[in-house]
């Protein structure tokens, strides 16, 4: 039967919760133990994460969210919807994850594009989690769908990947459990033996942004500065500090002055990193006037609920992605409610050689 036929897509998606077979696959079931009492709770998110675009399958392509997610993560974003159902909420939860998802998604895909069909690199950057952070965020409606930590595998997911060489940097301990349930994923048993890397070259890089030596490591697992490069950032900048997030930015504003550079990434507001002050660091109110003072050019912002960050996901003019698209951006409190005005902005850049 088809989703006509059933009702809204999103109607027949959350009807029930379907677990993925291969989560019942031995192997597996220890991985997800393991993240269960090993990782802390900003580790986790990673896992909640790809229960959000699991959650949204009917709109984000993702084969293997539900595998990377586990079963306690996808019950509990599963739950949150069916809430949110009940109380005709005009945000259901993970709609921010999806719009962001897809922003992402279409913004790599014509950025590779733009290159004209020459040799591409793509760089998926991952972050550190505050390690004093001991307690969960308090989580509002639209962070629930904000992630601290990436659970991504765009290399295996995104056709337009198949020219470019892929890196991703990330946390050793990440990096592990993601390739063991990949891995897992594509033993000839399971049910994702067709599952391969759409990427023309996948390369997994350790390293840790906040330090100084994450280039050189990115250099030495094959990375070349002279070839086209995309930079995705996607839910990474405001954990880092004001000087963390300023080299990173600025490492990358270099690059346009040796090759064609495409910089994708999301910033947070001042306002929004007050729902976590001692988790939520870095921020810019005016990204589009931060980024041309470091080198890029071509600079275009973005908000959710946006023509370009909709799709179709974000009807309501009532809902607060939508009011708040209709304020100032240097309006700092909402008018109607006193809240402060609480922003995600997506951006992209891009910058060449004179």
């Amino acid at each position: 039967m088809s989703d006509n036929e059933n009702g809204p897509p999103e109607v027949s998606a959350w009807a029930e919760l379907k677990l993925p077979d291969l989560l019942f696959n031995d192997a597996i079931r220890e991985l997800h133990a393991a993240i269960g009492k090993e990782w802390d709770y900003l580790q986790q998110s990673a896992c909640q994460t790809a229960a959000g675009r699991a959650m949204w399958k009917h709109v984000v392509h993702d084969p293997v969210a539900g595998l990377l997610a586990g079963e306690t993560h996808l019950r509990s974003f599963y739950d949150k919807i069916q809430k949110d159902r009940l109380k005709n909420a005009r945000e259901i939860s993970g709609v921010i994850l999806a719009v962001r998802t897809l922003w992402f998604d279409s913004k790599l895909e014509a950025a590779l594009g733009s290159f004209n069909g020459g040799e591409a690199q793509v760089v998926l950057l991952g972050a550190g989690w505050d390690r004093d952070t001991e307690k969960p965020l308090p989580l509002d409606d639209w962070l629930t769908a904000l992630p601290q930590r990436r659970m991504d595998a765009r290399a295996y997911r995104l056709s337009s990947l198949k020219e470019s060489d892929v890196f991703e940097v990330d946390f050793p301990e990440v990096l592990q459990i993601k390739t063991s349930l990949l891995q897992a994923a594509m033993e000839p048993t399971n049910e994702h033996q067709h599952l391969r890397i759409t990427a023309k070259s996948l390369t997994r890089v350790a390293a840790d942004i906040r330090a100084n030596d994450w280039v050189e490591k990115l250099q030495t697992s094959g990375y070349m500065p002279e070839k086209n490069t995309v930079w995705v950032l996607e839910g990474i900048l405001y954990y880092l500090s004001h000087s963390q997030a300023m080299q990173v930015l600025k490492i990358i504003a270099d690059n346009c002055a040796i090759t064609h550079t495409v910089f994708l990434a999301d910033f947070m507001n001042k306002s929004s990193t007050m729902l976590s002050s001692s988790t939520f660091h870095f921020y810019s109110d005016w990204p589009d006037h931060l980024l041309p003072t470091l080198g890029f050019s071509d600079v275009k912002l973005s908000q959710i609920g946006d023509p370009d960050a909709n799709f179709g996901l974000l009807q309501d003019p009532l809902n607060m992605f939508n009011k708040l698209r209709s304020l100032p951006r240097s309006v700092q409190t909402h008018p109607d409610d006193g809240t402060p005005c609480q922003r995600l902005y997506l951006v992209q850049a891009s910058g060449s050689p004179k």
